[in-house]
């Protein structure tokens, strides 16, 4: 299968199966619970939508990127974490209520910030010679279709046809898996005599980046005085990227596949130190449940 097929059809369709599933697990209370928990919401989302983009300056700044290795891992801090986020929030005992809303409404913010803030990068690192043309209206309209209209039809199936929607989500959910798979390693293979080279580039600077964003969305919801439980989640949140709206962006939308390459490298080393983070904080839970529970008994 060509490049072009690869990122301009089946990534396109691989990110409207994602966002599909996720929308059957959303609900109205899940964009309703800002005006409940305002503070741990708008926590959370300044974290993903404006502290991960600084923090992906300085970092491709100091580590001094290649333009287009610097674009895609910008592209990819533009671009907040989704069922990915939201698996590692339960395995940590995070708030998994704030994690589904969160990526509720970064759904229907992103398509909105990502063509606006990729022109900038654009600008910033590629440079008048090597300008890269990115019609932002017309981004904003095919990131609305590939991902709030398959949200918004995946939260109408689960409100109008929950049993309908019970035996797709069995079926969505390791499709969009298998989708993604089948594109990190087409990616991948078209660069391997590279992949050496690109690793040792943008490897340090993606788990650099990671662990930044960890660290500084946790001690951010701590600063705001949320609960821990909010706390891991705005963590996991802001460390954690959807890289298959990444991929979207720089493959299929702006059609370089190299800019492409950071987010596969982003989205595979970012798994180890976001699950240490995780299941870190859910063994010290686990441990103060039980300490609690016994000090109660005795």
């Amino acid at each position: 299968m060509s490049n072009g097929i690869l990122l301009g059809v089946v990534l396109p369709i691989a990110l409207f199966v994602i966002m599909l599933g996720m929308g059957m697990t959303l609900t109205l209370k899940d964009f309703a619970r800002v005006f409940r928990l305002p503070k741990a919401v708008l926590t959370g989302l300044s974290g993903q939508m404006l502290l991960v983009p600084l923090l992906a300056f300085v970092v491709v700044s100091l580590f001094a990127l290649p333009p287009e290795l610097a674009v895609g891992l910008m592209v990819l801090s533009f671009a907040p974490g989704g069922a990915t986020s939201n698996m590692m929030t339960f395995l940590s005992r995070g708030d998994v209520a704030l994690s589904i809303t969160l990526t509720a409404f970064a759904s229907l913010l992103t398509p909105f910030t990502i063509p606006v803030l990729t022109q900038f990068a654009l600008e910033h690192w590629m440079g008048e010679a090597q300008a890269i043309e990115l019609p932002v209206v017309q981004t904003m309209m095919k990131l609305v279709v590939i991902t709030v209209v398959p949200v918004s039809l995946g939260m109408w199936l689960h409100h109008r046809k929950p049993e309908l929607s019970a035996r797709l989500g069995k079926v969505v959910k390791p499709l969009s898996i298998g989708f993604l798979l089948f594109i990190i390693v087409g990616i991948v293979v078209k660069h391997w005599q590279q992949m050496p080279a690109f690793l040792a580039q943008v490897g340090p600077a993606a788990i650099c980046l990671n662990l930044l964003a960890l660290s500084c969305g946790y001690f951010y919801a701590r600063l705001m005085g949320l609960s821990v439980p909010q706390q891991i989640t705005t963590g996991i949140e802001v460390g954690v990227q959807n890289g298959g709206t990444a991929l979207l962006v720089t493959g299929a939308i702006l059609g370089n596949s190299q800019m492409s390459v950071s987010p596969v490298i982003y989205g595979i080393l970012m798994l180890g130190p976001s699950l240490v983070f995780g299941l870190w904080w859910g063994k010290r839970l686990r441990q103060s449940e039980a300490q609690l529970k016994s000090s109660l008994v005795s």
